[in-house]
């Protein structure tokens, strides 16, 4: 029996054991948010270098599209703003290969930063999110109905590309239903794809090369462009309304269920 004044052994004990797993929790912290300001940093310093980047892949010959989705992956995890790598998939493959790349590459990207937010820097994003009122929002929809609510995510911009792959890594859902939201990704990734080689276009003339496909096709590019355009704004405020209704169905009927 201790002493009076005296605490027990057993809770000095335990608060001797509390002191370094506080240190050690602290030390985990600020290296992970070292971690995300340092991706943060590189990300914004790639993002300048996207024009020699896509110069280096050009030359790459068979190389190229497999250079383009391991390097587009990587950007994507440390915050380099995907439209632009996406606009030089255009100039670089054209429509049809680029749309293909940059769809591999992006699911690539999202499902790394997806892991690195559930398993590695939760604490850092859950920071970064706090107080976020649609977020929260949707985190409650994703419980109920998570594959639905990450396609409907995917097509609406409510939610940057590159934030909305780690958002999703603190929510329930399931990496599965996840990566089957992806496919969501593919209206906008189409739309910059195609202004891409629109680009590409433009500049190879502007350069000086022969125009030898003729006016009618690059007239067709420039209806293609604006078409797409068009429906890729329809889908996305179609997806917005249908989110909102989402989120506010999910709220209502948890309202109820108190």
């Amino acid at each position: 029996m201790s002493e009076a004044g005296t605490p027990p052994t057993s809770e000095v004990r335990t608060a001797a054991d509390a002191a370094p797993s506080r240190a050690h929790a602290l030390r985990r912290n600020l290296g992970i948010a070292l971690l995300v300001a340092a991706l943060f940093a590189l990300g914004r310093i790639a993002g300048e270098r996207v024009p020699e980047f896509a110069a280096w892949v050009e030359n790459l010959g068979w190389w190229a599209p497999a250079a383009f989705i391991v390097a587009y992956a990587l950007a994507t995890v440390a915050f380099v703003p995907g439209s632009l790598l996406t606009l030089a998939a255009g100039a670089i493959f054209g429509v049809v290969h680029g749309t293909a790349i940059v769809f591999v590459a992006a699911s690539a990207g999202a499902s790394l930063a997806f892991g690195v937010s559930r398993h590695l820097a939760r604490a850092a994003i859950e920071r970064r999110l706090a107080g976020n009122e649609r977020f929260a929002a949707v985190d409650r929809a994703v419980a109920r109905d998570g594959r639905k609510i990450v396609l409907l995510l995917r097509l609406s911009p409510v939610f940057p590309f590159n934030l909305l792959n780690y958002a999703l890594g603190l929510t329930r859902v399931g990496f599965g239903d996840y990566l089957i939201g992806c496919i969501g990704m593919l209206p906008g990734t189409l739309l910059y794809v195609y202004y891409g080689a629109l680009a590409g276009e433009v500049a190879a003339l502007a350069g000086g090369a022969t125009a030898e496909k003729g006016a009618g096709y690059y007239s067709l590019l420039v209806v293609g462009a604006v078409a797409t355009l068009a429906a890729t704004t329809i889908v996305t405020r179609t997806a917005r309304r249908a989110l909102d209704e989402a989120t506010r169905a999910n709220a209502t009927a948890e309202n109820c269920a108190k």
